[in-house]
């Protein structure tokens, strides 16, 4: 006979789930906020790559282990200083850092990633995007055979260093038919198309699209992160993402 799964078993599982994808972002969000304390986590990754530049700003890059992948970006760098102690607190709906910049712009973003790396795509973690996209632009110039492999090698990218919940941004990156898909795929809303990220330096010929990752107040002492949005979207992406064939957007303007 086959066991039947009782709905207490389910909500058991679910609340086990829950909790351990919690714990992955409390451990990013615990981590000192210089960048090379996330840059030593994924740099740990098999195939992992990373680079400093002289002036301090790098990346770590894992490419992609399958078909049809995407690039999954974050950036590591956060508002607050390196030294900015962090003490998390929370409820049953956020998580701070009281009285203290949180750095969940990016570290909520970079946390999503390393809940899907199993996944096999690719994985960017930048440095500098608070400082005007520094590190973005940095590739750009040391390593252009390194950009162009981005853009032949990927399908799209997806970026995760959007406040709140079920927003998505695609600037200057995305054409119309990329957008329709990306809300077919989320159930998310474009706001506006205005300022810019790493992934409207990275994203050349590719189509590219920044999700929601559940913090607000970003750069304050009032800095929070709503556990439900961030688990919305992991949540999201990890089915959109896992699926074996993902369709290719180009730019209109090649």
């Amino acid at each position: 006979m086959v066991k039947r799964i009782t709905k207490k078993e389910i909500i058991k599982t679910e609340t086990r789930t829950r909790a351990r994808r919690l714990d992955v972002l409390k451990k990013f969000l615990g981590l000192s906020h210089a960048a090379y304390a996330v840059h030593d986590v994924f740099s740990r990754l098999p195939g992992a790559i990373r680079q400093t530049g002289e002036d301090g700003i790098g990346f770590v890059y894992v490419p992609s282990r399958r078909p049809s992948p995407v690039l999954m970006v974050a950036h590591a760098d956060v508002i607050g200083g390196d030294e900015c102690q962090v003490r998390l607190s929370e409820d049953d709906w956020t998580i701070r850092n009281p009285g203290r910049v949180l750095g969940a712009d990016d570290r909520a973003g970079c946390a999503i990633i390393w809940a899907l790396r199993d996944i096999g795509h690719g994985i960017l973690i930048t440095d500098g995007e608070e400082c005007g996209c520094l590190g973005a632009e940095d590739i750009m110039v040391r390593q252009p055979e390194f950009h162009d492999e981005l853009q032949h090698r990927y399908q799209f990218m997806v970026e995760f260093d959007r406040k709140g919940g079920g927003e998505y941004k695609c600037y200057n990156v995305g054409t119309e038919a990329f957008r329709g898909y990306i809300e077919a795929m989320t159930g998310f809303h474009e706001p506006d198309r205005r300022s810019r990220t790493d992934i409207t330096i990275l994203a050349r010929d590719i189509c590219g699209v920044n999700l929601s990752c559940g913090y607000m107040k970003q750069h304050t002492n009032n800095e929070y992160i709503v556990k439900r949005d961030w688990l919305d979207t992991l949540h999201v992406d990890e089915k959109w993402l896992s699926a074996k064939d993902l369709p290719r957007f180009e730019q209109k303007a090649l």
